[in-house]
């Protein structure tokens, strides 16, 4: 199976990364796409280590993290830098998706 997780907001990030760590520990694949002020979360290391799980896609989208000032320089080279195309590849890819 493959869950996508959607951040639109900058809270939650424990439940991002347990979901994430109880999902791929079942056999899961995770797909995270970051928007608007979840972007916030690429400048927590806790949230950028998990693009380093295997089994685990993350991608932002350019645009918010150009809003909400994101240093993208900073961030490990598994974190995709995207677009909402980027979203709607991971809601096609997807067999469940949860917003938080």
């Amino acid at each position: 199976m493959k869950l996508g997780i959607l951040i639109t907001t900058d809270r939650h990030l424990d439940h991002v990364s347990g979901l994430t760590r109880s999902a791929v520990a079942k056999g899961h694949e995770v797909i995270i796409f970051s928007m608007d002020s979840g972007t916030r979360f690429l400048e927590d290391p806790a949230f950028a280590d998990l693009c380093n799980i295997k089994g685990v896609r993350v991608c932002f989208c350019d645009h918010s993290a150009q809003h909400q000032n994101i240093k993208k320089d900073r961030l490990p080279e598994g974190i995709v830098c995207g677009s909402q195309y980027n979203n709607a590849l991971m809601m096609h890819a997807s067999d469940k998706v949860i917003r938080l």
